[in-house]
């Protein structure tokens, strides 16, 4: 293994392999931001219709305790 880092320069491969990786990274992001169900930031809202709850206009909520 040591004689490969004879023919590298650690220090140019480690930084080539740095900016491959961050370079892959921002990539996969910018693709799943691209799709519907994936998109975090304007992508459609969760249904929380299980968690809602309804309340008849004009009571007023109690706290239960």
């Amino acid at each position: 293994m040591w004689r490969i880092w004879l023919m590298f320069d650690p220090r140019r491969a480690l930084v080539a392999l740095s900016v491959f990786l961050f370079t892959l990274a921002i990539l996969i992001h910018f693709i799943l931001l691209s799709t519907d169900r994936f998109n975090w930031l304007e992508g459609k809202p969760l249904k929380t219709s299980a968690i809602e709850l309804s309340v008849p206009a004009g009571q007023d909520l109690q706290l239960i305790g």
